[in-house]
């Protein structure tokens, strides 16, 4: 990784958002120290830097979707594990996806058509679509058409979380057409290196997993994508090699689940998952968790779930395990979308009848790549893929994807939070004192800033959707 675009890409700033006062206040806000043109290459890092530390930072990862999916558990201050939050709990992720990363993405994409560039126009929409499905995915309704164009559009409409998937659809099909790897050099590329073929990959990939995500609910339309997809040939991510992630640097650089634990120890690793783990003898045990610090008859120790403060202060930090080192460590991998993910999603493809290729197969293959990511051998590997326990079974293909995905994503928080309310497995037991009438949580609260500064939109948005609560099902979540 460049360290240098790094540190220069701390003087770009945010662009447009959505609150001012159209070109007036845009004149006043400009900051004189600043270049009056940015560089695509600086943005680029910038944005990548920022939007993955808000999809594996605290706010949106840590302190919510991974406790919702009982990846991890709280051992102080557990109010977030009992589902205890307010609008203002869920604003970082809100603010910074759309006033840094949609609108640093959008002068990309407008820096590379004036440039005759299209590599950095491809690349932007790639990226813009990621960020827009995060936020669609959490929150619901969302702006899109309109968002982060303040000079037309003060407050931007809600469009349905329908529109957005659709919308974003397409958005990756004229990445692909723009991106070219014959074309121009990029740089300020931190997940690539300015490897066209595999951004390529990575919008097939996104477009798959967005395909399947609406399969429930649009099934002809993911038919027709997975066609064009397949028509279009440059293919999906087909090894660990090319997971799309963004690899975190020594200091200032670091992990923010790092940065976290670095000054705080809040975190433990779920019970839940600890005990599926041992039960299927899964050799990521190791990986995913810490020994305990007090030696017991159990090495891995997980916490339960949604225990007040006072129930977890007496377990105590040395009685249950940590997330696993590789987690914890400096330099750890802010994974988008791994090629484990990408077979999963090609073992449901098949087993729904959209490709003909064996899904058994795709699923073995799915579970072999997320070993392979933290170097587990290939005997380790067979031995496990071969237990009565891990078989694939072509009935009930929901349940055998969705808990080998669940426990392939550990720490992909929002996604596995996707994919686990869409596909319905695991069957999680709510939080022990969870305050929503025994169920978890199945979106984020709207921001309070919106009902303030967008307030009529956002009446609109609750108004089609539903009541703005934790329980309000998304429309791509059916069942």
């Amino acid at each position: 990784m460049n360290r240098n675009i790094f540190l220069l890409s701390i003087f770009i700033t945010t662009l447009a958002g959505f609150s001012g006062c159209k070109d007036e206040l845009s004149d006043i806000n400009k900051n004189p120290n600043e270049a009056t043109v940015p560089q695509p290459a600086y943005l680029l890092t910038s944005t990548i830097r920022t939007a993955s530390d808000q999809y594996w930072g605290v706010t949106n990862n840590m302190g919510s979707s991974l406790l919702f999916v009982q990846h991890w558990a709280m051992v102080q201050y557990t109010d977030p594990d009992r589902y205890v939050f307010t609008p203002n709990s869920f604003t970082s992720g809100w603010s910074s996806w759309y006033a840094t990363c949609i609108a640093q993405l959008k002068t990309i994409n407008s820096l590379g058509e004036a440039s005759g560039n299209n590599n950095y126009q491809g690349v932007s929409l790639v990226l813009q679509a990621w960020v827009y499905s995060l936020l669609t995915e959490t929150y619901g309704d969302i702006p899109y058409s309109q968002a982060n164009s303040i000079t037309e559009y003060l407050t931007p409409v809600y469009d349905s979380q329908e529109d957005v998937y659709k919308g974003l659809l397409n958005d990756l099909k004229q990445a692909q057409t723009l991106l070219k790897v014959d074309g121009p050099a990029i740089s300020g590329d931190v997940i690539y290196n300015g490897n066209i073929l595999n951004w390529k990959k990575l919008a097939n990939s996104l477009r798959l997993r967005l395909a399947l995500r609406i399969a429930d609910r649009l099934p002809a339309t993911t038919q027709t994508v997975i066609n064009e997809i397949q028509q279009e040939g440059s293919g999906y991510i087909s090894s660990n090699a090319e997971n799309a992630k963004l690899d975190y640097q020594d200091a200032p650089y670091q992990n923010p689940v790092y940065l976290s634990f670095f000054t705080r120890q809040d975190y433990r690793i779920s019970k839940t998952i600890v005990d599926k783990l041992f039960e299927l003898n899964d050799p990521r045990l190791p990986v995913y968790a810490t020994p305990t610090t007090i030696p017991s008859t159990q090495l891995y120790i997980g916490l339960s779930n949604g225990l007040t403060t006072s129930e977890a202060s007496n377990i105590g930090f040395d009685n249950v395990s940590l997330p696993g080192a590789y987690f914890r460590a400096v330099k750890a991998p802010s994974v988008i979308i791994s090629n484990a993910e990408v077979l999963f999603f090609l073992a449901e493809a098949s087993s729904r009848g959209f490709i003909q290729d064996d899904a058994a197969t795709l699923y073995k293959n799915a579970i072999r790549a997320s070993l392979g990511q933290y170097g587990i051998g290939t005997v380790a590997t067979e031995q496990y893929i071969n237990q009565p326990s891990i078989t694939f079974d072509p009935i009930n293909y929901k349940k055998s994807i969705g808990e080998q995905k669940w426990i392939a994503l550990f720490g992909q928080g929002l996604e596995a939070f996707s994919e686990w309310r869409r596909l319905d497995y695991p069957q999680l037991v709510p939080a022990k004192t969870g305050v929503l009438g025994g169920k978890i949580p199945v979106r984020f609260l709207y921001p309070g800033t919106e009902q303030s500064l967008n307030g009529v939109n956002y009446k609109a948005a609750v108004s089609h959707q539903g009541v703005d609560a934790l329980t309000t099902k998304l429309w791509f979540d059916v069942n």
